[in-house]
């Protein structure tokens, strides 16, 4: 199998220096091989001149079939910054066990014939690609993964594609309960508010309860709250804090956060007592629906901060 320079895509002779011989496009044949114990040991010789991600997997294992042609999609995009080898832990059980491996997929990241890193279970694309970039740079070429697709395209308000990525990454990866998760929120942007139940209804306990799913909850709550177009029109000239604390909601569940998350402080700094509190726990609510790692979740958790203590 020819080696790979990591640097330029150049195949390499066992004689030529790295960079000598002519450019060309790595083809599978250079980029995949299958691994036994015939060549385990060239295997861990080539490591040491391109890093190899080695894919341990079985025939039986469904999530093995799904990972694999998303390693193989990686492999042919980063065009020679690794190789990708693939094992077959049935065929192969001595080598399987000097790898320490317990279950599949099993993927490890192996270069100068030793363990870097390594991942269990068949992570969505996105996540792979942010393991690589620990250790690659992204091609220029880089396509978005499906994920990010369907992130796009959600934003624009294209939900019909958001929706039909997440439907197929649902049927590909059924334990991958995210994207379940994903999918409800599409069906809430749609206004299928029982179809985004029912979805978050089949989750297991353990992610129905988690801030994900709760956020979700929380989204179709904020619409089924908020006053349609004709109750906000009555709201006209009303500077009350119903009126203000109502108009805020609209505006959460229309999906303008920024400005309701304001408009729910503004709320709370005028008066406390309101809805024993509604404010406060409307705000709480958003985070929620947000996550803790979303910026705004961030910058209004301090402000909430300032304003309680």
């Amino acid at each position: 199998m020819p080696i790979v320079d990591p640097r330029t895509g150049d195949t390499i002779s066992a004689t030529a220096e790295p960079g000598t011989a002519h450019a060309s496009t790595p083809q599978d044949s250079d980029l995949i091989l299958e691994v036994d114990r015939s060549n385990i040991q060239q295997v861990l010789e080539l490591s040491t001149r391109v890093p190899v991600l080695l894919d341990c997997w079985a025939p039986w294992c469904e999530p093995c079939k799904n990972l694999m042609p998303v390693l193989e999609k990686l492999v042919r995009e980063y065009a020679g910054a690794f190789l990708l080898a693939k094992l077959n832990i049935d065929d192969n059980q001595e080598i399987a066990a000097q790898l320490g491996v317990r279950s599949v997929p099993d993927v490890k990241l192996i270069s100068q014939g030793g363990l870097v890193d390594q991942f269990q279970g068949a992570l969505p694309e996105k996540e792979i690609r942010e393991w690589l970039s620990r250790y690659f740079q992204a091609p220029e070429n880089a396509s978005l993964s499906p994920e990010e697709q369907a992130e796009q395209a959600l934003t624009v308000g294209d939900t019909a594609t958001a929706g039909a990525i997440y439907a197929e990454l649902i049927q590909q990866n059924p334990e991958q309960y995210s994207y379940m998760i994903q999918l409800a929120r599409v069906r809430v942007a749609e206004n299928r508010n029982d179809e985004a139940r029912e979805l978050l209804d089949a989750l297991p306990p353990e992610e129905r309860d988690a801030p994900a799913a709760r956020g979700v909850r929380a989204s179709i709550e904020f619409g089924e709250e908020a006053p349609d177009a004709e109750a906000l029109a009555a709201l006209e000239g009303r500077e009350d804090s119903e009126a203000n604390y109502l108009r805020a909601l609209r505006q959460v569940a229309d999906a303008n956060y920024e400005e309701g998350l304001e408009g729910l402080l503004a709320v709370m700094k005028s008066d406390r007592t309101y809805g024993d509190d509604l404010a406060r726990k409307t705000l709480l609510r958003v985070f929620d629906a947000l996550g803790a790692d979303h910026p705004l979740t961030v910058i209004y958790r301090r402000k909430l901060f300032a304003l309680l203590y």
